[in-house]
């Protein structure tokens, strides 16, 4: 018989295309789920997947190496999409891409499937990782093929088949949630309408910035070669440094976004996102870089920032101009080490100091009032006057 590998999460969408999957293609189904650190049931997924008669039921810990193969190169690169999103889903698709045609071609699946809408960013980003990795197997995308257009056409499949339908806080059917170690985000029902509130009930790892505690939270967050590695001096492990700061910067209100993106294929859409310990690594990680690089290195890489976040968020982390830029900044990162001193306190995230004690570039005699050092004041005379002759030629 032949084999499908479906990106399995256990939730109302996937369940229902695993039961699509066995209706119209009369293969075995190889439920596989990258455990990236997402709020997840083991058991559940399991019960769900074994409800619908499945056997091969795969789920792989990825939690390390999401967080220091893929996040910590993109917090290297302060990649920002459009000013103000961190990339939580798009960081995330490529590994789950690569993992889940690793484990396509150790069965010998002929067809990979996913449960990313028509409408969204995710189905590329998922579909060029398995164009990389796996270039002769077949894709199946049931929201591009289906006669089930939208949510209340799922949960009417989901009826006639028997398939449990989830509740949000409320109630109601849930929103459409994607999360990781890195991140959450909510999209869909209300939150389609932009001028909307979104409501404080659909918030998942941070508490409102009102609610925080009235007495700040002090952290030390320890660098080497660029990357964190420690908390307070104390060694972790990637995975553990950040399910401590996304618990301090939860309980502190640190983290949320509420945007209107432009997504790849051409639609404006509105998501919801909390990333607590990944906006406390994105501020630390700049004051370390901010005495550690110098001038025209910092700017640079300030320079090719957007366009390597646009290159992830499009889904095209394994391309090689993806990798030229990431090889470049990687070049750059061998001296950023360090700590960084940080409080926070009810949705602000403040900079206390920066310290680097072999690789600093921050010469205090340089820049003291109380020092003479090497620098001649005199000297900025003549360089105020080459820097204004073009200014003195446009005002004729």
């Amino acid at each position: 018989m032949k084999k499908i590998v479906l990106a399995y999460s256990g939730g109302l969408d996937t369940s229902i295309i695993l039961k699509w999957l066995q209706e119209n293609y009369k293969a075995e189904i190889i439920a596989y789920t990258a455990d990236i650190g997402q709020v997840m049931d083991k058991g559940k997924i399991i019960k769900n997947a074994k409800r619908f008669g499945v056997k091969k039921i795969i789920i792989e810990n990825l939690k390390d190496e999401f967080i220091k193969n893929y996040v910590f190169p993109m917090i290297r690169g302060h990649a920002i999409y459009e000013g103000v999103y961190l990339l939580g889903t798009s960081i995330a698709r490529p590994l789950i891409a690569k993992r889940q045609i690793m484990v396509a071609k150790k069965f010998g699946a002929y067809a990979v499937s996913h449960g990313a809408t028509g409408k969204g960013n995710d189905q590329i980003r998922f579909e060029l990782g398995y164009s990389y990795f796996g270039k002769k197997i077949k894709v199946i995308a049931p929201w591009r093929i289906w006669n089930l257009q939208s949510r209340s056409d799922l949960i009417k499949y989901a009826k006639k088949n028997n398939i449990p339908i989830p509740k949000d806080k409320k109630g109601a059917p849930p929103f459409s949630v994607d999360d990781n170690l890195f991140h959450t985000s909510t999209e869909g029902k209300l939150l389609e309408k932009p001028s909307a509130k979104a409501p404080e009930f659909i918030y998942q790892r941070t508490v409102s910035p009102e609610k925080a505690p009235n007495k700040p939270t002090f952290i030390t967050i320890n660098f080497k070669n660029s990357d964190p590695f420690g908390l307070n001096g104390k060694k972790l492990s990637p995975s553990k440094i950040l399910e401590r700061l996304n618990l301090l910067a939860g309980n502190n209100g640190i983290g949320r976004v509420d945007l209107v993106e432009n997504r790849f294929i051409g639609i404006k859409s509105r998501g919801v996102y909390e990333t607590p310990g990944g906006t406390l690594l994105y501020a630390a990680h700049r004051a370390m870089e901010s005495v550690t690089l110098d001038k025209e290195t910092a700017h640079e890489k300030e320079r090719i920032m957007p366009k390597y976040a646009e290159l992830i968020y499009n889904g095209f982390w394994f391309s090689s101009e993806r990798i030229a830029i990431q090889n470049l900044i990687d070049s750059t990162q061998s001296k950023v080490n360090g700590e960084v001193k940080i409080k926070i306190f009810k949705g602000n995230v403040i900079i206390l100091g920066r310290r680097s004690e072999k690789n600093s570039l921050y010469d205090n005699s340089l820049v003291s009032f109380d020092e003479v050092g090497d620098y001649n004041q005199k000297d900025a005379e003549g360089f105020i006057k080459i820097n204004s002759l073009r200014l003195k030629k446009d005002n004729k």
